[in-house]
């Protein structure tokens, strides 16, 4: 599919072009072709996870909105009963850089269908539920002196300002329009309808009907499969596979890596903490899902022109190649992690106690009997 840009279309429908498909939506959420509406995969374990996506180009001045319509709650008789929240989203701003799980992190700001809004993990009661069919506002205001106030409205009734920052603090950074689903259907209005769903406040504009210097490009992906980074961890369970991971992630931002894990996928399953003494007698089925759904995302990965990090044990040479094959073209590298044998047994003892991980010992030596490179 096309990596359409603003730069390169700068009229009609793709003048903001939203949910950019070289790195700003996580790859179980799919883009409908008209480019303003999108839904999560459901099938088997997906619909456990929480699915994000950004838009393309952000704003640091005026006062600028979209909205966002909840078209469906794509059904999902698969979860069991006692899921909470099956069918939910979360809706507002954050920075080129933040993570897709909107809300979660500094300068991640967003409002949920539960009625509660959160920015840094913080959750607070905040307007109204909502759900299908209805309308989210989304208005941001740069005007208010040193303050960036964020507000909504549902259905055309304004619900305040939920959040507030300064402009010292985003020091000239754009904010971005970010959604955040699970197992429901959006569409946006960022201005390319004829007609609103509901009026704006006055004195607001459509990021849509912006003027192109006025709004900010996000970081672009790969040009082309040549440019595209996998990166491939090799080591023993709990050998520090993981913090390298997230640590490159974190000092290459440019890069925008997806990392392909367990531990990844475990973690667009939460809202909090998701531990084995939370979900007791659910956490060898979530495992188990959460590896079923890292096949298919890695197999929808080697589709895709971005940057990846593949976060497994992969000590077996077969189960490399039969990795690495769909990914001919990209620049495919191997990161090899050797901790020393007591840093290794220091490591294993943490994750068995914060995460209730325990890889059987007969495991860990076949493991180790492999030539990591061979």
């Amino acid at each position: 599919m096309p990596d359409f840009t603003a730069d390169k279309i700068k009229t009609g429908a793709f003048s903001v072009l939203f949910l950019s498909f070289s790195d700003n939506c996580d790859l179980h959420f799919k883009v409908s072709r008209d480019r303003y509406s999108g839904y999560p995969l459901t099938i088997e374990g997906f619909a456990y996870l929480w699915a994000g996506a950004r838009a393309s180009h952000g704003v640091t001045q005026g006062r600028v909105c979209f909205e966002m319509k909840l078209n469906e709650e794509i059904p999902v008789k698969h979860l069991p009963s006692s899921e909470p929240d099956p069918h939910v989203v979360r809706i507002g701003w954050s920075l080129n850089h933040c993570s897709t799980q909107l809300g979660e992190e500094a300068f991640s700001f967003g409002y949920g269908g539960t009625g509660k809004k959160s920015s840094d993990c913080k959750f607070a009661d905040f307007g109204e539920k909502f759900g299908e069919n209805d309308v989210i506002g989304c208005y941001i205001d740069f005007d208010s002196g040193d303050e960036v106030e964020m507000a909504y409205s549902k259905n055309g009734v304004s619900l305040g300002v939920a959040f507030r920052t300064t402009k010292e603090a985003l020091a000239g950074r754009a904010l971005f329009p970010h959604v955040l689903v699970k197992n429901c259907a959006v569409e946006f209005n960022f201005g390319q309808k004829p007609q609103p769903y509901f009026p704006p406040p006055e004195g607001y504009t459509y990021i849509h009907n912006l003027e192109m210097e006025d709004k900010i490009r996000g970081t672009k992906g790969p040009a082309t499969k040549s440019d595209c980074e996998i990166l491939m961890m090799v080591g023993l369970p709990a050998c520090g596979k993981t913090t390298w991971a997230t640590k490159h992630a974190e000092a290459n931002p440019e890069k925008k890596y997806n990392i392909l894990g367990t531990n990844a996928i475990m973690d667009k399953m939460k809202v909090g903490f998701l531990t084995p003494a939370n979900y007791s007698g659910r956490w060898d089925v979530l495992i188990q899902q959460a590896t079923q759904c890292l096949n298919r995302l890695i197999e929808i990965a080697a589709r895709k022109r971005r940057n990846y990090i593949l976060d497994q044990t992969n000590v077996y040479g077969s189960a490399r190649r039969r990795k690495m094959r769909p990914f001919e073209g990209f620049q495919r590298k191997a990161i090899v992690i050797c901790p020393t044998d007591e840093d290794f047994k220091e490591r294993t003892l943490k994750q068995t106690n914060e995460q209730g991980k325990d890889v059987p010992d007969h495991a860990v030596l076949e493991m180790k009997g492999r030539n990591p490179l061979g």
